[in-house]
């Protein structure tokens, strides 16, 4: 229970969760979002590259961000340093320009869900070197694409729904 005194729905953690991997990311705000998520769902945060802003701890407090010590973060310089960190982590990479539907992804516990910057995704050599592993989130209107983090939120609760983490939840 929290403050208010109030139940709210709990699921045992996943082991191994997720991994929620951000390449570049550039707008704090979805990643602030993405990281209560990460604390949410227990999913280790991995950052990628160059980030578009700061995460010191000055700058996070002055965001407001309340939860960041309950994240499990990681910073990588690159894709191969995170594949060298992590070598068991299949790697599942989401594009406005996938031909296949997350929906169509057999996700497996330790799974790294790959999303690219804001401004242009993922580089089109990674796309192209790993088809198979290539997936999107279908859209009804014509609009480009969807905000990073709720793509994150939906692929994420997706996949921890497809192995079973979600059942048995009960207010705790």
């Amino acid at each position: 229970m929290l403050k208010d005194g109030r139940p709210r729905l709990r699921a045992a953690p996943l082991d191994p969760p997720f991994r929620i991997v951000l390449v570049e990311p550039e707008i704090p705000q979805n990643t602030g979002n993405i990281a209560r998520l990460a604390a949410a769902t227990q999913s280790p945060l991995h950052l990628l590259g160059r980030l578009g802003f700061r995460i010191d701890e000055r700058s996070v407090r002055r965001a407001g961000l309340d939860y960041w010590h309950l994240v499990t973060l990681e910073q990588h310089l690159d894709i191969a340093h995170f594949r060298h960190r992590h070598p068991n982590a299949r790697l599942r990479l989401f594009s406005a320009v996938a031909s296949r539907s997350y929906l169509d992804a057999d996700f497996r516990p330790g799974d790294a869900l790959v999303f690219g910057k804001e401004s242009v995704g993922l580089d089109p050599d990674l796309l192209a070197r790993m088809p198979d592993d290539v997936f999107g989130i279908p859209t009804l209107g014509p609009v480009r694409s969807l905000n990073l983090a709720n793509a994150v939120s939906i692929v994420l609760y997706e996949a921890l729904r497809q192995v079973g983490a979600l059942s048995g939840a009960a207010p705790g």
